[in-house]
């Protein structure tokens, strides 16, 4: 059985970019066409969750090859989204991970619910749900036109 949404993305404001792909990039390592998300719809520091962005056309590096003719958003590349940005995150909970990076730990619960195909806009939650010194735990989701598609819990280790 799904979950019941994290967040109701119908009552986001889609437009209010509250932190744009390029400020997420400065924390998180990943660059090019593994800087997944193109920005942040909810943030707030501290705070119990966070939501991004991903918009998805045709014309994106993964969408000749998965799957030639009826492209699919592959389910790593969900995954990989939501681990960012959780991590994100985690990094502004703790003045002194600046220069640190923060890898994959783990995937729990996984789960795809739908079919994800351009053009689309994917929203990212994730909750938290443990914070340790080095290591952290978050529900994580992916929805599409208020549909959940996506479900995880994600473990991020402090390297």
């Amino acid at each position: 059985m799904a979950s019941a949404p994290i967040v109701d993305s119908s009552s986001l404001d889609h437009d209010k970019v509250l932190v744009p792909h390029e400020e997420i990039y400065k924390v998180c390592k990943q660059a090019g066409r593994l800087a997944l998300l193109d920005g942040l719809l909810v943030f707030e520091p501290g705070g119990e969750l966070v939501v991004g962005y991903k918009d998805l056309d045709a014309g994106q590096w993964w969408a000749a090859d998965h799957i030639p003719g009826r492209p699919i958003f592959p389910g790593v590349l969900m995954v990989e989204a939501a681990a960012q940005l959780c991590t994100f995150d985690f990094m502004h909970r703790r003045d002194d991970l600046e220069e640190t990076f923060v890898g994959f730990g783990g995937i729990d619960g996984v789960r795809f619910r739908g079919i994800v195909e351009p053009p689309a806009r994917m929203v990212f939650a994730g909750r938290v749900k443990r914070l340790r010194q080095s290591m952290f735990t978050y529900d994580a989701q992916g929805l599409v036109d208020d549909k959940l598609v996506f479900e995880a819990t994600i473990l991020g280790v402090v390297l």
